[in-house]
């Protein structure tokens, strides 16, 4: 007979302490491998979700009885390797880590998600309903799940306590706040500068979409572009003169990677960008700065604070793959809430809504962003890109406006006109 999902997940508990420690299971349990035999390929990107469910899959394989083969590759590798196999229709991967808001439309209208709805909804025990709203709709393309979510993130502001208290400023609570707060603080003869954010052409879209979304407006309305309306014009011009007049000389060449390592090394007072992050902004190896770094809330437009909160990384299922009851026990498992919290432990923001809610779910994160994530988790806009098949020459040509901005230019509504029929082209052609 086979395992419930919440039968492997208890055991793989016990095996690894976290249950209370014994195993009752009887020789005949022990003996039942529903998937005795089989082995799934898990294909996934280099993320610490990765390093997290390393150590537990011996127990699954073990009360199983399948072999998890995983594959790493880096976040531009596992694109190309994922497509290459795709195309040749391969039969592998079983099961792989993909970026719902980066890839899903693409693969989703390829034919390369297994629509997951019906898996999910299939045990009560996996309570579907658990996972927050807005990382399910991350996860919808067509009106299908294409994956399960397992990482989360929402845009936050991370800003220096003892500069804003040495100053007599309070965090800033709405963009104007942030511009005036930037200001005061901007003092680069000193070494430290009043703002920093990615700044490079197409990582830059995801973070200023905060802004965008807090101004009122959006990528897109329906299927019409939006990108040179009054609100995103004011979205755009806000964030490119914050990195141009209180960032760092090289702003326009940083990503997250640049910009929170020129945050934890104390050469910025504030920084908008991914919670999901927030340990790349508590460097150790910079006593003063590590400890007085605070977070709050994404600071508030004219529509209010509307950051984006997202799906940054889901499951999915390769629909050709052989072994699509064995790949959906996988997802199941890994996925679970009680998995979930092990790996949520190790600081890795999950969307399972009761995980948030147990104190051991939030134990792994400083108590204020614990407080900031709580606030977010059910807010905020479901994507922080637009949402295109074409997502890459997209983003290029939104980030294109705003760099305008960063280097100089005043008035960019021709350059955002001229986006706008850019990116309207790219819908249109998907249209057809």
């Amino acid at each position: 007979m086979k395992r419930s999902g919440a039968a492997l997940v208890l055991a793989a508990l016990a095996a690894t302490g976290c249950g209370n420690g014994t195993d009752n299971r009887s020789d005949a349990d022990t003996a039942d491998k529903p998937f005795a035999g089989q082995t799934i390929t898990l294909v996934t990107g280099s993320h610490p979700w990765v390093d997290a469910i390393r150590p537990l899959l011996p127990q699954f394989e073990a009360e199983t009885g399948m072999s998890v083969n995983v594959q790493g590759f880096f976040e531009d590798q596992l694109t190309q390797k994922l497509t290459v196999q795709f195309t040749s229709r391969s039969e592998t991967p079983d099961v792989f880590m993909y970026r719902p808001l980066q890839e899903g439309k693409l693969f989703y209208r390829n034919g390369w998600l297994e629509p997951l709805d019906e898996y999910a909804k299939r045990e009560a025990e996996y309570d579907y309903e658990d996972f927050t709203p807005q990382s399910i709709r991350s996860s919808i393309v067509d009106g299908k799940l294409t994956g399960i979510p397992i990482i989360i993130e929402q845009a936050i502001l991370y800003y220096r306590k003892d500069l804003l208290q040495e100053a007599g400023l309070s965090v800033p609570r709405t963009i104007e706040e942030l511009a005036e707060a930037a200001g005061r603080l901007h003092d680069p003869s000193n070494g430290v500068y009043g703002f920093v954010a990615r700044g490079q052409r197409s990582p830059l879209v995801t973070q200023v979409s905060s802004y965008l979304y807090s101004e009122g407006g959006d990528f897109t309305r329906g299927n019409k572009a939006a990108i040179n309306t009054p609100e995103a014009i004011k979205a755009f011009t806000r964030y490119g003169t914050l990195l141009r007049n209180y960032g760092p000389t090289d702003a326009i060449n940083m990503s997250w990677p640049q910009a929170s390592a020129f945050f934890a090394e104390g050469k910025a007072a504030l920084y908008t960008d991914a919670n999901s992050i927030y340990k790349m902004t508590m460097d150790p190896d910079y006593p003063g700065v590590a400890e007085n770094v605070g977070f709050a809330t994404f600071p508030a437009g004219a529509k209010g604070s509307r950051p984006y909160n997202i799906t940054s990384w889901g499951l999915a299922i390769n629909p050709k793959s052989a072994h699509k009851e064995a790949a959906w026990a996988f997802v199941e498992w890994a996925t679970s809430k009680e998995i979930t919290l092990l790996i949520q432990q190790k600081g890795i923001p999950g969307p399972r809504s009761s995980v948030w809610d147990r104190e051991e779910g939030t134990a792994g994160f400083p108590a204020e962003l614990v407080n900031v994530f709580k606030k977010t988790v059910n807010g905020g806009v479901d994507h922080d890109r637009p949402t295109t098949i074409n997502v890459a020459e997209a983003r290029e040509t939104v980030g294109e406006i705003v760099q305008k901005v960063i280097t100089g230019e005043k008035d960019i509504q021709e350059t955002a006109d001229r986006a706008n029929a850019a990116l309207q082209a790219i819908l249109d052609k998907e249209a057809e």
